[in-house]
């Protein structure tokens, strides 16, 4: 009977010294995101392609939600991508709902968004704008740079910081 007890006193510390030593993460209710890589980061700009769907850049970043609600079930936006040559022109894509799995203490993950390949942008000449995409010879622009931002929006609303990728260099024409 003594030996059962011992047993017993010994297995319960041993599960307390577990439980305090291993604490669940304690994530803010807001996502919170990270940026993780951009693939391919050179890229030709998408008038050279035949199938403009068929040419993309992986953005690839983790995230964290301390209540676990993120994506939506009805396609509402919740990836809010923005080239930062065109902040008012923003892409929005869709995360799967993600289950919280009785996680009290959120979720966190990595997710990879394919992001169709982009134009060149050339600078204005004298003020005057010239058109995106263009290829024609008399064009003088070579390469282009395009940065995305990157946010995220969860089922309550609630928005993420901003992060943004490393440069994408386009390039404009073949030399």
């Amino acid at each position: 009977m003594k030996r059962f007890l011992y047993v017993f006193v010994l297995a319960a510390l041993v599960a307390n010294i577990f439980t305090y030593c291993i604490k669940p993460p304690d994530y803010p209710i807001e996502p919170v995101i990270t940026f993780g890589s951009v693939s391919p980061n050179t890229i030709l700009q998408q008038p050279f392609f035949k199938l403009a769907d068929t040419v993309y850049t992986d953005l690839v970043f983790t995230f964290t939600d301390g209540d676990g609600d993120l994506g939506f079930d009805d396609g509402t936006v919740s990836v809010i991508i923005k080239d930062t040559r065109l902040p008012n022109i923003p892409l929005n894509y869709l995360l799967p709902k993600v289950d919280p799995q009785g996680a009290g203490n959120g979720i966190s993950g990595t997710a990879r968004i394919r992001v169709q390949v982009s134009c060149c942008i050339p600078d204005p000449i004298n003020g005057i704008p010239l058109p995106a995409c263009d290829t024609l010879p008399t064009s003088s622009q070579l390469r282009d740079t395009v940065i995305y931002s990157i946010q995220i929006k969860d089922r309550a609303g609630h928005l993420s910081n901003v992060v943004e990728t490393t440069p994408i260099t386009l390039i404009c024409k073949r030399q």
